[in-house]
């Protein structure tokens, strides 16, 4: 038998929440989190519901840590982003989609990989009618190179390709930080 502070404990925590994170729209009033704990720390199947049952994010923790894909939906079930974590870190193909009405696909936004918590690779863009707005290459979080296109599908000079991608950037990070306070707000209790 395991000691008594290495043993799951199953919590279930209903909380007020006023967040509403970019993506996932219609923040309820009440938050049902779904997890367990070992050692004081968040470990293993990790889910967040509205207060009428929804699931809004499913993930998993060790040690305290997020890992493996956290996916998002939005109040009308639709996929709002689904961001891969190791070791606490985003690692992997992180991606966010544009709203959409229940029942239909949503149209991509951004598309990114990521290496250890930083872009490291391909990022993608795109406008709300689907049509590609920049594609980027990342190398150790800056970036190496890239190129964009207007609404029209006119390709842009390198100067405003990387201003696109550079304001990009920053609307995709706005966004992962809103998703993180909501699962960093709203973590089981561990005790």
């Amino acid at each position: 038998m395991v000691g008594e502070a290495a043993r799951l404990i199953r919590a279930t925590l209903f909380v007020a929440a006023s967040l509403s994170a970019a993506g996932i729209a219609g923040a309820p009033a009440t938050w049902i989190v779904d997890g367990n704990c070992r050692d004081g720390r968040p470990q293993g199947p990790y889910q967040l519901r509205s207060g009428d049952g929804q699931l809004r994010i499913a993930g998993a923790f060790n040690e305290g840590k997020r890992t493996g894909s956290f996916i998002f939906w939005t109040a009308e079930g639709v996929r709002a982003a689904h961001v891969p974590y190791d070791d606490d870190l985003r690692n992997g193909t992180v991606a966010i989609w544009y709203a959409a009405p229940p029942g239909r696909g949503p149209p991509r936004r951004f598309e990114s990989v990521w290496h250890h918590g930083k872009r490291d690779g391909a990022t993608r863009a795109w406008y709300e009618d689907g049509r590609r707005r920049s594609e980027t290459d990342y190398a150790g979080g800056s970036i190496a190179g890239t190129i964009g296109w207007t609404k029209t599908g006119e390709p842009v000079t390198d100067g405003i390709a990387r201003e696109m991608a550079e304001h990009d950037a920053g609307v995709a990070d706005a966004i992962y930080a809103n998703l993180d306070a909501l699962i960093r707000d709203h973590l089981p209790h561990c005790e």
